[in-house]
């Protein structure tokens, strides 16, 4: 089945979970644009989330998501939440959500986790969820070690649930590459960063555009807690000392704050300016409509072509 199928929504196209910028007006704004929009947990507490769903639930008529990461220290009280809120939707990261399954699948909730292997795409579909995202290293903030074209054709090989691809898909050609390794969609976030509608400081915008496609690099690898930003002096910095294998505390009172600055301050220099390595094929602003009409738009063209060709 199709994700716009599977979800009620236009195209088949779901909206990372991005933290401090997938607010519940964003949410509403992607969705009314016909993709799923998804309210980001981040580090809010569960009253905070409640706030950003209403909002959402004002804002549009249409589906819409929130992503849990698992690691939120308000977890349990947030997964209640979600089912008193009647939430129709929900993707996870940063573990495996088997402990709030039961009453999300009892609530009728649509779970659908994000992973980065096959192993826990295995564990999850066990667990009884709806489909999986399979992301790739390619991707902005935390990542894994596979890359998109190498992890969602096993994922999909290893489990019987839709799959989602994520991670290196910004134009109608990585569009169609998702769907021709089976995939039953795509989820996308660095793209949608330059969208008008997007919260993020115009620095943080313009950092992404003038970007190219080396612009960004792995901090944490050595820490297990790899995450993709944009090279700058943080960056660089960050990287340095993790050569030299400076500790976990020195090394994280470098990125402390580091989001919140980028993304409310526009500190492009010191703050943590997330970003996946399609950055370098993004070239100006546009409202959300138009980046989702024109990428599956895009995405049409582009398979039209491959029908006429021979191998």
């Amino acid at each position: 089945m199709k994700l716009n199928e599977m979800l009620g929504i236009q195209y088949p196209i779901i909206q990372g979970g991005m933290a401090n910028i997938a607010t519940g007006k964003f949410a509403a704004q992607v969705s009314n644009a016909g993709a799923l929009g998804i309210i980001a947990s981040g580090g809010l507490n569960a009253e905070a989330i409640r706030k950003e769903i209403k909002e959402c639930k004002e804002l549009t008529d249409k589906p819409f998501g929130v992503n849990l990461m698992l690691m939120n220290p308000d977890v349990d009280n947030i997964a209640d939440m979600l089912v008193e809120e009647k939430v129709k939707i929900i993707t996870t990261g940063a573990g495996t959500p088997g402990k709030y399954m039961p009453k999300w699948k009892e609530a009728g909730i649509m779970v659908i986790p994000v992973v980065a292997s096959t192993a826990l795409a295995r564990k999850v579909e066990q667990l009884g969820a709806d489909a999986v995202i399979a992301e790739g290293g390619e991707s902005g903030g935390h990542v894994g070690d596979m890359t998109t074209m190498a992890l969602v054709p096993q994922v999909i090989d290893s489990v019987n649930i839709p799959v989602i691809a994520a991670g290196g898909i910004a134009d109608g050609r990585q569009f169609v590459a998702a769907m021709a390794l089976g995939a039953a969609g795509v989820q996308i976030g660095t793209c949608l960063l330059v969208s008008e509608e997007c919260p993020i400081h115009i620095n943080y915008k313009e950092a992404l555009i003038k970007a190219k496609d080396n612009g960004t690099v792995v901090t944490g690898r050595s820490l297990g807690a790899p995450v993709r930003i944009i090279k700058n002096q943080m960056a660089r910095e960050y990287l340095k000392l993790e050569a030299k294998g400076v500790g976990r505390d020195e090394l994280e009172q470098i990125t402390l704050g580091g989001l919140r600055r980028a993304v409310f301050d526009g500190d492009v220099k010191t703050g943590s300016v997330m970003s996946g390595q399609v950055c370098g094929q993004l070239k100006e602003i546009k409202p959300l409509a138009d980046i989702l009409s024109g990428l599956y738009e895009d995405a049409k063209k582009e398979l039209a072509k491959l029908k006429q060709m021979e191998l």
